[in-house]
């Protein structure tokens, strides 16, 4: 008999446009944006839905999308 137990899952979408004076000041700003998500994520700032995604100047870079939730997972499918 297979061993039924929840197993949480996260569905992420990062959308991010950004334009500015240069390669790499606009390379900094995406940069600093994927670090801040990563660090929200790992203090569990987010919930689900879309976030927007800002400089710090008040200029929109982009948006993430989250989707927490969790399902039925089996660690033996053929078990009988």
């Amino acid at each position: 008999m297979a061993n039924l137990e929840l197993t949480q899952f996260i569905q992420c979408d990062i959308e991010i446009e950004g334009s500015g004076p240069t390669q790499k000041v606009v390379a900094g700003w995406v940069a600093n944006a994927l670090r801040g998500i990563a660090e929200k994520l790992e203090r569990g700032e987010y919930e689900d839905g879309h976030h927007d995604l800002e400089l710090r100047s008040g200029k929109k870079l982009g948006s993430v999308y989250f989707d927490f939730s969790e399902g039925e997972h089996f660690d033996d499918l053929d078990a009988d």
